[in-house]
């Protein structure tokens, strides 16, 4: 099976853009060249294990802009934030690198994995195994996989190529048919996104639709759409393992404040 994103819509318009632009750098950068680059690369980090810790593990997410909000912070300096952010008590970071759509970079995920001891996932559009030997290569412990943007062979490639480099994928998923298809490839760690990437609405619904479908031996991530405690400690009673918080940090003035509030609330409320 195979996932089509129709042109129209948003996702539809980032994976042509994506396409052409990974095109375009395997041109410039082989695959070979970046194999070499692996070896130089920084050792990984328990990505799996910081999101499976007893307690609220968030994944603060690192994103200067959105298609859904615009620009959310500007200037956006990604030492500054993670070093926050960890401070901060998030678990984990997820650094877009999507340039144009999300104003991203893989420089961006480079600086901020230097100014912390934190596994860094790297969040892109990812479709094609030139892309994970990048994401090694400049020093990511995982990568998103969203299985509405591939069909089945590339998930369970993408999915083992990871595995081989020592990195487990985040694979996320926004329906039961699509955790069914993540389930299929061996997945164990499920993201459930609460954006619909086609029309951009977000429902936290989605997770608490989907949690019971998930098995215990997978680790569960809700996504996107979680701004309060009471969200928060509801989808963990729910039983996830993590959360994935981006927007909210991003918007605020003070992202380690919110977010040493939120892991702290919710694990009173526990």
């Amino acid at each position: 099976m195979c996932a089509q994103a129709n042109s129209g819509t948003i996702l539809g318009r980032i994976l042509e853009s994506r396409r052409a632009e990974v095109e375009h750098r395997k041109k410039v950068l082989p695959e070979t060249a970046l194999k070499y680059g692996v070896q130089a690369a920084a050792p990984l980090r328990d990505f799996m294990g910081a999101l499976s810790r007893p307690g609220i593990n968030i994944m603060a997410e690192l994103k200067p802009a959105s298609p859904s909000r615009g620009m959310l912070r500007e200037p956006f300096d990604p030492v500054a934030l993670a070093e926050s952010l960890e401070a901060g008590g998030a678990a984990a970071l997820s650094v877009l690198t999507e340039p144009e759509f999300f104003r991203g970079s893989l420089k961006n995920l480079r600086d901020a994995r230097k100014s912390v001891k934190l596994p860094v996932l790297r969040k892109d559009f990812i479709f094609d195994p030139w892309q994970v030997w990048e994401a090694r290569a400049n020093d990511a412990d995982s990568f998103l996989l969203i299985v509405a943007t591939l069909s089945d062979g590339q998930l369970k490639e993408l999915l083992t190529l990871g595995r081989e480099l020592g990195m487990e994928p985040l694979v996320e998923v926004h329906t039961r048919e699509e955790l069914e298809r993540a389930l299929a490839a061996e997945a164990r760690i499920i993201g459930v996104n609460n954006r619909n990437l086609k029309t951009l609405e977000v429902r936290t619904e989605t997770s608490y639709e989907l949690v019971d479908h998930i098995p215990e031996n997978c680790i569960a991530v809700s996504e996107s759409g979680i701004g309060t405690n009471g969200e928060l400690a509801g989808l963990r009673a729910a039983g996830f393992d993590a959360f994935l918080i981006g927007t909210r940090l991003m918007l605020s003035s003070d992202p380690a404040a919110v977010l040493s509030e939120l892991v702290g609330t919710a694990a009173q409320g526990k």
